[in-house]
């Protein structure tokens, strides 16, 4: 992203944790999402979209392949 975007989501960001800061059930909760998002993004099973069409485009490129199985199809797509 770019830095001006970064900045103006971080300015937005602080103003709204501002307006809640003086309420300790609003920020509990923004406390729990904030650890839920780490840990989404800790999590190496998810992706972005683009990482995901980035490897259907990979994919497409190879020769032809096929699979038998559900399981073995994902287990082809994973090691791209």
């Amino acid at each position: 992203m770019k830095t001006a975007h970064l900045n103006a989501m971080n300015t937005e960001l602080w103003q709204s944790i501002g307006a809640i800061a003086d309420n300790e059930s609003l920020m509990k909760r923004l406390t729990r999402y904030a650890k839920k998002l780490v840990k989404e993004k800790n999590d190496s099973s998810l992706m972005s979209e683009e990482e995901f069409f980035a490897k259907i485009e990979r994919a497409e490129k190879q020769p032809g392949k096929k699979f038998d199985s559900v399981e073995e199809l994902d287990k082809y797509i994973r090691s791209l």
